[in-house]
């Protein structure tokens, strides 16, 4: 805040000035360069959230509360759950997520979350509360979430290349509220947008991305989430009785 000082600290206390390469507020990420510890560390290895199953034992490690240090074990709960890292009204920071019943309390969200290989699988992020809402000051409950290794992969090589981070869209509102389950229905279309250029229509139902299913809104933006500016997915939409298929080519939006 107000370009304070920022600074990494070794398991020894060692201190290392650090500064900020570039920033995801959408994927609550950041790369941050700390000249002074080039070659004094080894990088952890990473692996693959894709492997996961439910079940599966994951530690997740980091300084919970202030206390450095600490590593705090449980399983992998689910996979690919649509969760908000930020503002719950913002259909802008909602991502697929891994979450786990290991404790997460504020000071080891940012820390990673590794397999009993010692690679890691995600970065900690947002924890349920007993008030029902994502992140805040509350204790761990058993339920946390965890941003998959591949996103953070892809949204830090974006920001070394470029200096920041895109997430793709389609220009298109649906509704994320209550549904039935049956799809995501369309409330707008952006004119000039990938989804009008797609075919896509004010009161579409989006049921399947690619063949997966799509169960309403938040269901579909994550499943947007998992593809990258660019690439072109296929919708099974509803229109109407009729079933039919448009391509869209993502495009992409900074934040």
């Amino acid at each position: 805040q107000d370009d304070g000082r920022i600074q990494v600290v070794d398991q020894e206390g060692n201190r290392y000035d650090a500064s900020v390469v570039g920033r995801s507020a959408v994927y609550d990420l950041a790369v941050l360069v700390a000249e002074d510890m080039a070659g004094e560390f080894e990088p952890t290895a990473l692996g693959a959230s894709s492997r996961l199953r439910v079940g599966e034992t994951v530690v997740a490690i980091g300084s919970p509360l202030g206390l450095s240090s600490t590593v705090t074990a449980g399983i992998v709960s689910a996979l690919q759950r649509a969760v908000t890292t930020g503002d719950p009204d913002s259909e802008t920071s909602y991502i697929n997520a891994v979450q786990t019943d290991a404790a997460i309390n504020p000071g080891n969200s940012g820390g990673p979350l590794v397999n009993l290989l010692g690679e890691v699988v995600g970065v900690n992020s947002a924890i349920a509360t007993t008030g029902g809402g994502l992140g805040g000051e509350a204790g761990n409950i058993g339920v946390g979430f965890a941003i998959p290794v591949e996103q953070v992969r892809i949204t830090a090589d974006q920001i070394l290349r470029t200096g920041e981070a895109q997430y793709p869209v389609i220009g298109a509102r649906v509704r994320t509220g209550s549904e039935l389950g049956d799809g995501a229905r369309i409330e707008k279309v952006e004119p000039g947008s990938a989804a009008e250029d797609g075919g896509l229509e004010k009161g579409d139902v989006i049921v399947a991305v690619d063949g997966v299913r799509v169960t309403d809104g938040i269901a579909l933006i994550v499943s947007i989430r998992t593809h990258q500016p660019g690439e072109t997915v296929e919708f099974t939409v509803r229109r109407g009785e009729q079933e039919q298929q448009v391509s869209v080519e993502l495009r992409g939006q900074v934040g």
